[in-house]
């Protein structure tokens, strides 16, 4: 029986799937790891503990259900992107937490829209470039260490590629790779030559010798190291997260587009095989590579708070005591009761880009209890996802969705109301690992194309336009009044 692995490396967690070539998940396992919070506006990881938890999920997948390392064909990675680690090349160790994608302590004041064309992104705290640079001069000798070679970047596929085919312990045999899609949100990488840019280097002040090699999505990452679970099983298949939900979504033509509720909320538009920049505020990224094929790329719009706004009702407020309750508590009431949630807490993202933004609670009254304030954080994560799909362009006839907050079936009718077309939620909603799976399964020809995620759940919309245009000037008013608080 042929058996696919992944790794999920995630903003929240780690978790591994083993699955079947039909897409039947045999085997699971899934860690979460801490997020620290230092300053105001900056959240760390700490890398040993996702390497250590990757090891531990990695060990009881296989465990769970007797499965041999010689059952598993290949083993494909997804990672939470832009969160940035630089470690000691001859201890293994990091040198710094890793700096999380959310993170803000690198804003630039410059035009952000300077280094769009060529990299696709903007030039603010989102990318990793800044994240290394803010590491280097800050931590001790830092910087004199890397241009001597002593100390290796990456983003997170990068650390655990190293680590799983020889880390310090065989370092000699561990490998500095990265793949496309990860090294196109660093701001370093030229969308069209798909290289490190020199010049972009030395503008941001990041020593090339720290960077990984850039290889196709697809294709070959060595083998996992002898020591530890999967000892010998090829590494096939590398994306970042968005652009693996992208693939296992089966988006790999031309204007396909999926939508993603997670830590954060991500829409992509394949584009095709050239690069697109768009006027209305969305990045260009890479989607993915085939081996031996030219790439494919898409047009995202990027959202910070979707997911983290429930977990933050949950951990920082106590309005819930379990993140499924936000749908029990708002299915209570008819609508917010005027409440309206901007969750600026790290700024706006697309396709506003407004660093300088805070989160709001407007229209606030004696009436309103924790129903309310619980569907207008649902309606915030809509409204959100909403300014996406318009900044897309078009008129799509429906929206594929994906991540854990689409098990929320109240949810995922508000967002069809809100928008106006259709949503459809495959059966198996796990579309970022099971990217993974499936570029894995391709890199060794064992599938030829993403595995199958069952049969949807559709939503149509049953909102009546003047209550869908109430709702949108509520949040366009409250976003102004989110802005200019920093």
């Amino acid at each position: 029986m042929a058996l696919i692995a992944a790794i999920d490396q995630g903003t929240t967690s780690t978790r591994v799937c083993i699955t079947r070539t039909d897409g039947k998940v045999i085997a699971q396992a899934q860690y979460e790891h801490a997020q620290h919070m230092p300053q105001k506006g900056w959240v760390e990881h700490d890398p040993m503990e996702i390497w250590r938890n990757t090891r531990r999920a990695l060990g009881e997948a296989l465990a769970d259900e007797d499965i041999s390392e010689q059952d598993i064909d290949a083993l494909g990675v997804t990672n939470q992107r832009e969160t940035a680690v630089i470690w000691d090349k001859k201890t293994g160790k990091p040198i710094y937490n890793a700096i999380v994608w959310q993170d803000t302590r690198t804003n630039h004041d410059g035009d952000p829209a300077k280094y769009l064309r060529k990299t696709g992104l903007l030039h603010n705290s989102y990318p990793a470039a800044p994240k290394w640079a803010w590491i280097l001069d800050n931590v001790p000798n830092a910087r004199e260490r890397a241009e001597n070679g002593e100390l290796l970047g990456g983003t997170m596929d990068t650390w655990l590629i190293w680590n799983l085919t020889g880390g310090a312990k065989d370092r000699d045999k561990a490998l500095h790779l990265t793949d496309v899609t990860n090294a196109s949100r660093t701001l370093l990488m030229d969308l069209e030559t798909l290289q490190w840019d020199e010049q972009l280097c030395d503008d941001l002040r990041i020593p090339p010798q720290i960077l990984p090699e850039i290889r196709p999505s697809v294709g070959n990452f060595g083998k996992i190291r002898p020591r530890g679970p999967l000892a010998g099983v090829p590494i096939t298949g590398v994306l970042g997260d968005q652009q693996a939900a992208l693939f296992g979504q089966g988006g790999l033509h031309e204007n396909d587009a999926k939508m993603t509720y997670g830590t954060g909320l991500f829409m992509l538009l394949n584009t095709g095989e050239t690069p697109k920049v768009s006027d209305n505020g969305l990045l260009t990224t890479v989607a993915y590579q085939v081996q031996g094929q030219p790439p494919v790329y898409a047009q995202e719009g990027s959202v910070a708070v979707g997911g983290s706004l429930i977990q933050w009702l949950r951990d920082q407020l106590g309005i819930l005591t379990t993140a499924a309750e936000s749908e029990t508590l708002a299915a209570q009431v008819d609508d917010s009761g005027g409440v309206v949630i901007v969750p600026a807490f790290s700024g706006l993202f697309a396709p506003r880009w407004r660093p300088d933004a805070r989160g709001v609670i407007v229209g606030l009254t004696r009436f309103v209890d924790k129903r309310h304030i619980a569907r207008a954080a649902l309606e915030a994560t809509c409204l959100q996802a909403r300014e996406v799909v318009c900044a897309m362009g078009g008129e799509p006839t429906a929206l594929k969705v994906d991540g854990g907050m689409t098990t929320n079936d109240l949810l995922m009718q508000m967002q069809a109301d809100i928008l106006g077309i259709d949503v459809e939620r495959p059966a198996n909603t796990e579309t970022t690992v099971m990217g993974a799976a499936s570029a894995a399964g391709m890199g060794i020809s064992l599938i030829d194309e993403p595995l199958s995620l069952g049969t949807c759940t559709t939503w149509k919309s049953d909102m009546a336009g003047p209550e869908r245009d109430r709702l949108v000037t509520a949040w366009e008013d409250a976003v102004s009044r989110s802005l200019d608080l920093v």
